[in-house]
């Protein structure tokens, strides 16, 4: 940001409107995604940074995958305590932590904490407050995960900042944990599965970026064995019974539409087949007690990998 300028937010605001117009997006999505991006840079500053690892879908933007899903929170592996009054303090003091000024103000008073019912078996938290920058108000949300497995380790992710500030940089999840954590959901729900920016997710991970099959079997193992989950040969999610069923079906045409997604296949059996490929092999090695070295290219297929 340039020195002089005194109103920052006002600035903010109209270099955010004018991003918005150049790539045809919602102003409301670009001013959440700064907002986060803003909350994070303040975590790096604060005497959290680390405790906590971020993950989900801010690590595409991490990852600087061309697409990705519009999302409005942020989703945190916690390395402490998970106890909402030790949470909504921490979230407190990271709201009020001293940075240069980037336009946005969290207000501290407004955290609330409180248990994630969809993931109570993993004591996960959610925190929510508010912000604004200039008029514009904020609503922030925070989803924090305990005790998962993260392998291999961390990586250290420097997130890319959309203005001129400070980026933030924190510990973030690797591409392979990202990918475990989703055959584990799809395991556990079944066909009562209605979590398909999961199926998004993993479509694209597989189509941008190549994966060693000892690792990514090592992550994987590591997320069901913490999770206290067989691993299954053929998950019914993985099937045509799931990509070809009318709800599901339904239910994915109205995640494309509701998140402008029309790089994603338009049909779910086209994804689920994808997906098949790309983790039924490791699946399947893993189900028999067998290693996996296989190497997933881009796009794939898993191919012998040469000596």
């Amino acid at each position: 940001m340039r020195p002089g300028i005194k109103n920052v937010a006002a600035s903010v605001r109209q270099q955010l409107l004018n991003r918005a117009y150049a790539n045809a997006r919602p102003f409301n999505e670009l001013l959440q995604h700064y907002a986060m991006e803003r909350f994070l840079y303040r975590l790096t500053k604060s005497t959290h940074a680390g405790g906590f690892v971020l993950k989900g879908a801010l690590m595409m933007v991490v990852w600087k995958v061309p697409v990705s899903r519009p999302t409005m929170d942020i989703d945190l592996l916690g390395y402490f305590d998970n106890d909402i009054d030790t949470i909504v303090a921490v979230i407190r003091d990271v709201c009020g932590q001293e940075v240069e000024a980037d336009g946005v103000v969290f207000d501290p008073a407004t955290v609330e904490g409180g248990r994630i019912a969809e993931d109570a078996e993993y004591q996960g938290v959610r925190v929510r407050f508010r912000g604004h920058l200039g008029t514009a108000r904020i609503l922030m949300q925070i989803d924090i995960g305990f005790g998962d497995a993260v392998f291999p380790k961390p990586i250290v992710a420097d997130y890319p900042g959309m203005l001129a500030f400070p980026s933030p940089r924190l510990r973030g999840y690797t591409r392979e944990s990202a990918v475990a954590e989703k055959p584990h959901a799809m395991v556990k729900r079944g066909m009562l599965n209605s979590r398909l920016r999961d199926y998004f997710d993993v479509w694209l991970l597989a189509q941008q970026f190549e994966f060693l099959g000892e690792v990514l079997s090592a992550a994987i193992h590591a997320t069901f064995d913490r999770r206290g989950v067989e691993v299954p040969a053929e998950p019914v999610a993985l099937t045509l019974e799931f990509g070809e069923d009318a709800v599901k079906r339904t239910q994915w045409q109205a995640f494309r539409r509701k998140s402008q997604l029309d790089v994603a296949p338009s049909d779910l059996v086209v994804v689920v087949e994808n997906l098949a490929r790309f983790l039924r092999p490791v699946l399947g090695a893993m189900a028999v007690g067998q290693p996996f070295d296989d190497m997933w290219d881009r796009g794939g297929p898993w191919r012998r990998r040469s000596n």
